[in-house]
């Protein structure tokens, strides 16, 4: 048997790089090994994938370096930022470069690069329908992702550009699940109007990037984006409704009142949720998810991901 292709996957512990973890030991006659890079080594997330079969080496995307060293040697690499952790997009920006030099220095073949849309291509700084933040930004951890595409194809790294959607996750750990009213009825805030928000399951972002690696190079040079579902807000809430077996509207606030908020990062994400509003025929277009469901036929509808997860959302 050929040696199997090694994918270096960063972020191998967090929400999409496990899931790129997962789906590659899950497939052992893939033709594919996996690299785990992780920080901390010793972590019980790490020990984990370890446990599961991944080979685990540290690595830190502020150190170009040990980026340089874990890539040599594979195939392919998948490359994700997080930006929550720090809130500073100049910081997504130059660990994206980091990677994307790594992977060039590394002769790597084939790279994914999880990112999203630069907004100001559709809502300039000079446009007032959402304020600017931080300076030069409209949606800062979109803007930056977007912004550093280039720092992959300028240096001619074979990469797919990869688009995701909101992750249906944070209603567990992003605090954004049902919350009481003041008449005692749960509902879940959100200021999508009457349009659709296109999500998906984080690990399934893993899962359709491995059907990505598995396609060799169809995929290289495109942009392509991935959903498990789009739905309504009041889908959404009669979804819950079902899983929980309560009452769970819809509340629509504005994208006002949701910068208003009060919580790290809500101008952002109030801005995030008006830019999907508003350009949503657009937004929605570029994510469909029966190709998602060609790259990984297990793709979850948000009512099947509920019902496996609906105890782990904090009724508030």
């Amino acid at each position: 048997m050929s040696e199997k292709k090694v994918i270096a996957v960063v972020g191998a512990t967090g929400a999409q790089g496990s899931g790129v973890v997962r789906a590659i030991l899950g497939d052992p006659g893939g033709g594919f090994a996996v690299r785990a890079l992780t920080r901390d080594i010793h972590s019980e997330k790490a020990r984990e994938l370890v446990r599961l079969g991944a080979e685990v080496v540290a690595a830190d995307v502020d150190d170009p370096g040990s980026l340089r060293k874990a890539f040599d040697g594979a195939y392919g690499a998948y490359c994700v930022t997080f930006f929550w952790a720090h809130f500073s997009p100049e910081k997504e920006v130059a660990e994206a470069g980091s990677m994307a030099r790594a992977a060039k220095d590394a002769s790597v073949q084939h790279v994914i690069w999880s990112t999203l849309e630069d907004t100001r291509a559709w809502v300039p700084l000079t446009d007032d329908r959402m304020p600017t933040l931080m300076g030069r930004y409209k949606v800062p951890h979109f803007d930056a992702k977007g912004e550093s595409n280039h720092l992959f194809t300028d240096l001619g790294v074979p990469v797919t550009l990869l688009n995701t959607s909101f992750y249906w996750d944070n209603f567990i750990h992003f605090g954004m699940g049902p919350k009481k009213g003041p008449d005692g009825v749960l509902a879940i805030s959100l200021p999508m109007g009457d349009k659709q928000l296109p999500g998906i399951a984080a690990e399934d972002i893993g899962a359709c990037a491995y059907g990505i690696f598995k396609n060799g190079a169809t995929y290289q040079g495109k942009t392509l984006g991935i959903a498990g579902e789009h739905l309504g807000g009041d889908a959404m809430a009669a979804a819950f409704t079902k899983a929980l077996g309560q009452e769970v509207r819809y509340n629509r606030v504005t994208p006002e009142m949701y910068r208003g908020f009060g919580f790290p990062g809500a101008e952002d994400l109030g801005n995030m949720f008006q830019f999907k509003r508003d350009f949503n025929e657009a937004f929605c277009a570029a994510r469909n998810p029966d190709f998602a469901r060609s790259l990984y036929p297990g793709l979850q509808r948000f009512d099947q991901w509920l019902a496996r997860n609906a105890e782990r959302i904090s009724i508030e």
